[in-house]
C-alpha cells in the first residue's frame, strides 16, 4: 500500500513537470514565430486561463454538487451513513465533510472541496441500498483520500496548465491566420522566422491535445493513489474491489452525469466501452479490482 502511494505521488509530479515544460517549450517557439521578445501573448494566454479558473477552483463544488442532483442530510436522516462518513474522518485525521444523497439507483460516490474544512461528499443511494458495510466504507475511504491528498486542489492545478496551452495555441493560430508572422530586420531572420512559424503551427495544433492526454493521465494516476490511501485506512482491500467489482458488473450511468464532472466520481459515471476507456478520466475497473487485491496478498 505504502509503495503504490509513494509510486503514483512520484509520477503525478513527473506528469505536472511535463505540463510545466510543455508551456514553456510553447511560449518560446512561438514567440520566436511572431518575432516577439517580449512574450507578452504567453503572459496574456496564462492570466486569461488562470481568470477563467477562478470560478471553477472557489464554486466548483458548489456546481458539482448542484449539477449531479446532490441534496443535504443530516445525522438524523440517515444515521447509518453519517456514523460511517465520521468513524473514517476520524480514522484519516479528517474534519466530518458535508454529506450529500444523490437519488440515483446508480453505485457513485464523489468528493469535493478545494481542503479538507471545506470538503463535502456525496454518495448514490444505489451505493447505500446495494453495498455491504465494508464495501461502502471502501468507496467513502476513497473519496476522503481525495479529500485528504488535496486531489481537487491538484486537478484545478492542472485545469489552469490545460487551459492556459489551449488558449496559447488559440493565439498563436488565430494571430497567424490574421497577420502572418512578423519579419526579423536581421538578414537572414524572416527565414528563421518562417521555420519556427511551421514548428509553431504543428504545435499549436498537437499541445491542446496531448495536453488533455497528460490530464486524463494525472486523473487516472489520482484515482489508484486515492485506491490505496483508502485501502490503508479500512485496511481492508477487498472491500473497495467488491464494491468495483459490482459498479462494473451492472455498468449503469448516472441519470445527470456529464463529462465535465465525470472525473470526481469513484467511476466514470457515463456509459463506458472498451473506445471510451481510452479517453476516460478513471483507469479500466478490471485493474484497479487487480491492484487492490494484490495489495491484500
Amino acid at each position: 500500500m505504502y509503495s503504490e502511494i509513494t509510486a503514483n505521488k512520484r509520477r503525478s509530479v513527473i506528469l505536472m513537470t511535463i505540463f510545466v515544460v510543455i508551456i514553456i517549450g510553447l511560449g518560446y517557439v512561438f514567440s520566436r514565430a511572431q518575432g516577439d521578445t517580449s512574450y507578452a501573448g504567453v503572459w496574456i494566454a496564462i492570466i486569461i486561463s488562470l481568470f477563467s479558473t477562478l470560478i471553477s477552483y472557489y464554486q466548483g463544488d458548489k456546481i458539482a454538487l448542484l449539477a449531479s442532483g446532490a441534496r443535504a442530510i443530516s445525522e438524523e436522516e440517515n444515521k447509518y451513513v453519517y456514523r460511517l462518513v465520521e468513524n473514517l474522518s476520524i480514522a484519516t485525521g479528517l474534519p466530518t465533510p458535508k454529506i450529500y444523497i444523490i437519488d440515483d439507483p446508480a453505485i457513485n460516490a464523489f468528493a469535493t472541496g478545494r481542503e479538507p474544512l471545506l470538503a463535502s461528499i456525496a454518495i448514490t443511494k444505489g451505493a447505500i441500498e446495494k453495498l455491504k458495510n465494508e464495501e461502502l466504507e471502501g468507496v467513502i475511504a476513497h473519496e476522503l483520500s481525495h479529500v485528504k491528498n488535496f486531489d481537487i486542489r491538484f486537478m484545478t492545478l492542472v485545469a489552469v496548465l490545460v487551459g492556459a496551452i489551449s488558449i496559447m495555441a488559440q493565439i498563436f493560430l488565430r494571430s497567424q491566420f490574421l497577420f502572418g508572422s512578423r519579419r526579423r530586420d536581421n538578414e537572414g531572420g524572416g527565414q528563421l522566422a518562417a521555420i519556427f512559424m511551421v514548428i509553431g503551427i504543428v504545435l499549436a495544433i498537437l499541445s491542446p491535445i496531448i495536453a488533455e492526454l497528460i490530464k486524463l493521465a494525472i486523473s487516472r494516476r489520482r484515482e489508484y493513489l486515492a485506491d490505496a490511501s483508502g485501502v490503508l485506512a479500512t485496511r481492508f482491500p477487498e472491500g473497495l474491489a467488491n464494491a468495483l467489482e459490482k459498479i462494473k458488473m451492472e455498468n449503469l450511468p448516472l441519470k445527470q452525469a456529464s463529462s465535465a464532472t465525470a472525473h470526481l466520481f469513484l467511476a466514470n459515471p457515463l456509459r463506458s466501452n472498451s473506445v471510451m476507456n481510452l479517453f476516460s478520466t478513471h483507469p479500466p475497473l478490471e485493474e484497479r479490482i487487480k491492484r487492490l487485491r494484490e495489495m491484500g496478498v
